[in-house]
C-alpha cells in the first residue's frame, strides 16, 4: 500500500499505541501528531496528504478533533478521517458525521471492529455503528470487575474510570484535583498492573469487562 496513516491524539502513550497497532495491520507506515496545526502543515508539506486519519475528539489544549477534522476536510478534500472518542453517544457521532468524518469508533470497541473499520475506510466506505447496538449485544457478555480485583487502589480506579472515558491526563488531573504529574504516575501504575503498553491495550486486556467503580458501572 502506498501512502501513510495519520494518528492524531494529544495523549503520547494513546498515540504510541494506536500507532504500532495500525502498523501491524498491513506493515503500514504510520505518522503521529498531538493535533498542533503548524505541525501538521509541516508534516503535509514534506509528506502529502495521508490516505487516512484517525482522531481523537478530545486533544487537550488544541482544537477539538472535530475542529481539527474541519481544518483535515478543508486541506485534503478526499481525505477520509475515522473519529475516535471514549464519549459514544449518538450526538457525538452525528456531529462527527455532519462535519465529514467518514467513520466513528468507540474506544472501547475490539481491536477486531477497529481493524474491519480500518479496512472499511481504506476501501472508500464509511463506518458508523447503528445507534444501541454496542451496548445492546455487548451488555450480557461483560462480567463486572472492581478496581481492587484488578489490583488497583481507589484512587487508581478514579483514574481508570476517567481513562476509559477517553479522558486526557490534564482532564484527569482537573476531574479529581491532582497535579497532571500525579496522574501520569497512576496512569503507569495501572499499565504496570494490568501488563498493558498503552492505553489501547488496556482495553483490550479488559475486554468482557465491565469496570464498576465506587459502585457504579463504568
Amino acid at each position: 500500500m502506498s501512502g501513510y496513516l495519520l494518528v492524531i491524539d494529544d495523549h503520547p502513550l494513546a498515540r504510541a499505541g494506536l500507532a504500532e497497532f495500525l502498523r501491524g495491520l498491513e506493515n503500514l507506515e504510520v505518522r503521529v501528531a498531538s493535533g498542533e496545526w503548524g505541525l501538521l502543515e509541516r508534516l503535509f508539506a514534506q509528506h502529502g496528504a495521508p490516505r487516512l486519519a484517525v482522531i481523537d475528539v478530545w486533544l487537550g489544549a488544541h482544537p477539538s478533533g472535530l475542529d481539527m477534522l474541519a481544518s483535515l476536510r478543508r486541506r485534503a478534500p478526499g481525505l477520509p478521517v475515522l473519529v475516535i472518542s471514549g464519549d459514544e453517544r449518538p450526538e457525538l457521532q452525528a456531529r462527527a458525521r455532519a462535519a465529514g468524518a467518514a467513520g466513528f469508533l468507540g474506544k472501547r470497541e475490539d481491536p477486531a471492529i477497529f481493524r474491519a473499520a480500518i479496512e472499511c475506510l481504506l476501501r472508500g466506505g464509511a463506518w458508523f455503528p447503528a445507534v444501541g447496538a454496542r451496548t445492546a449485544g455487548a451488555a450480557p457478555q461483560e462480567l463486572p470487575v472492581t478496581p481492587a480485583e484488578l489490583g488497583l487502589t481507589p484512587r487508581q480506579g478514579d483514574v481508570l474510570a476517567l481513562m476509559l472515558d477517553g479522558l486526557p491526563n490534564k482532564r484527569i488531573a482537573c476531574a479529581l484535583g491532582l497535579s497532571e504529574a500525579t496522574v501520569k504516575e497512576h496512569v503507569a501504575a495501572i499499565l504496570d498492573r494490568l501488563n498493558a503498553t498503552s492505553r489501547v491495550e488496556v482495553l483490550t486486556r479488559l475486554r468482557g469487562r465491565r469496570l464498576v467503580h465506587r459502585g457504579v458501572p463504568v
